[in-house]
């Protein structure tokens, strides 16, 4: 690279020197495209030396916006991950230094946010001890150390599915609160217009699948019409097509849209390698859709779509058309974010017009997620190198769909 380094300053943290995303013309994406006007592409929270991943945005009622997810942590495995937020004042020009708002003993990531018809805002997370992998631990004394202090009670009470939540626009929140929710999903569950909470999710199978020591993965949907606090299964497993869940852990990370019609759109990442092409090895397969009718009781079979990257994330646009944004951790056709329009409710997806929302050089990247701003514009939150090198940050994407 033979841009200018500098120094600056982001969410209160100092970064120097480095080469900013939005001086660097490799991490630029075109400004006009066939369904898209990017305004800019930038970081807005970098922690240093530290890693950041797994992010979720949204626009509050009094016109913040909030973004939250997983940071202060070693790498994209690790125990130390918290929940943290940061606030924009001004959709998403200057950004607070991030608050840590959760954290438990063992790794708390994956947080995603939506804010309740009374105003509640509820950051939703799940735990994970994917760090004591033999293979991790032993290249880190550290994490063995930590994991000795806590006994196995503690750790297991500590693995599910999480909240917490805040009355007072996110100037405090409450203490963490556990969720009977079957499935997890990486930005949490969504409001439908009747006031209730919707989450499409993933969950595992006891069973194993032939000589594959782990069973299959369920996408199911539930429903909350208490904020979150209980929750009532509409579905348990949303079928497959072509019996392409007979394998070990085929589907994952789902998200979904409500229509203005009460019709659900659900867009869930596949591992398969879509006919031998390779992509299984990287978790990049081409996403697969699913629509429900009934309010999320039934669904049509996960349908092969022309989107490759993960995971989705899907919002409707006042005049209709639905956006689904996605990372690809693959160099050809390359790293990023993008994303892809529909027209018709997700009948059809213009895959022929996919949008550029940030290019990367590497794959360390993904889970972005979308609010909408007062003028229209689209506010595009997830994590990237923010130079060539450094450790993933917060970034985000302003742009207007065409």
């Amino acid at each position: 690279m033979k841009n200018k380094t500098l120094s600056f300053v982001l969410a209160g943290i100092l970064v120097a020197p480095l080469v900013a995303a939005e001086n660097d013309p490799s991490y630029q994406p075109p400004k006009s495209q066939a369904r898209a006007e990017i305004k800019w592409v930038k970081p807005i929270c970098v922690e240093k030396d530290r890693y950041i991943g797994w992010p979720t945005v949204c626009r509050l009622a009094n016109g913040d916006v909030m973004a939250v997810f997983s940071g202060d942590r070693d790498s994209h495995i690790c125990p130390w991950g918290k929940v943290q937020m940061i606030r924009s004042t001004d959709d998403g020009e200057t950004w607070s230094a991030p608050v840590t708002i959760a954290n438990g003993p063992i790794d708390d990531r994956d947080a995603g946010i939506v804010q309740l018809p009374d105003g509640e805002i509820l950051v939703t997370y799940f735990t994970s001890v994917a760090y004591r992998a033999p293979y991790i631990m032993k290249k880190h004394p550290d994490y063995v150390r930590h994991d000795e202090k806590i006994s196995d009670e503690v750790r297991d009470a500590a693995l599910g599915n999480w909240a917490v939540r805040s009355r007072d626009n996110g100037k405090t929140w409450s203490k963490p609160e556990k969720l009977a929710l079957k499935g997890q999903t990486p930005h949490g569950p969504i409001l439908l217009k009747d006031g209730s909470l919707f989450q499409i999710g993933r969950s595992f199978t006891k069973s194993r699948v032939g000589t594959a020591p782990k069973g299959r993965t369920l996408i199911s949907a539930e429903r909350s019409t208490d904020g979150g606090r209980t929750w009532q299964m509409l579905c348990p497993e949303i079928p497959d097509m072509n019996g392409e869940n007979a394998k070990s852990h085929m589907f994952h990370e789902p998200h979904a849209v409500e229509l203005a019609d009460g019709t659900l759109v659900g867009m869930v990442r596949y591992h398969g390698d879509d006919g031998g092409n390779g992509l299984a090895k990287h978790g990049n397969g081409y996403m697969r859709a699913t629509v429900s009718k009934d309010g999320g009781k039934t669904w049509t079979p996960m349908a092969k779509t022309d989107m490759l990257g993960l995971p989705p994330h899907l919002i409707r646009l006042a005049d209709g058309k639905i956006v689904c944004v996605y990372g690809r951790r693959l160099a050809n056709p390359g790293f990023g974010e993008f994303a892809t329009i529909s027209d018709d409710g997700g009948v059809t997806w213009d895959s022929a017009h996919e949008i550029s929302l940030a290019p990367s050089h590497t794959g360390d990247l993904g889970y972005p997620a979308s609010c909408i701003l007062a003028n229209g514009d689209i506010l595009t939150v997830f994590y990237q190198q923010p130079t060539l090198g450094a450790k993933p940050c917060l970034m985000a994407t302003r742009w207007k769909a065409k």
